[in-house]
């Protein structure tokens, strides 16, 4: 299982997370930040667990955004 953790709060919306990952980031209309396709927020965090084929795609995302707000992690 992959937890995928975005710090909304942090984001820049520089939309780099959409462009790698685009199955689980889209852009929010209303704020220009990213959000986690079928996360549950709490507190402006966004989290997402899901299988183990999302891994890469959402490292890449992770690795790319400019203020490290995002987290992925295996457990």
């Amino acid at each position: 299982m992959v937890r995928i953790t975005h710090y909304r709060y942090k984001c820049i919306g520089c939309a780099y997370c959409v462009e790698v990952a685009p199955d689980f980031w889209k852009m929010n209309e209303n704020d220009g930040k990213s959000d986690l396709i079928g996360s549950k927020t709490k507190n402006n965090i966004q989290m997402l667990i899901t299988d183990d084929l999302s891994f890469d795609a959402n490292m890449r995302a992770a690795e790319v955004c400019p203020v490290s707000c995002i987290k992925v992690e295996k457990y």
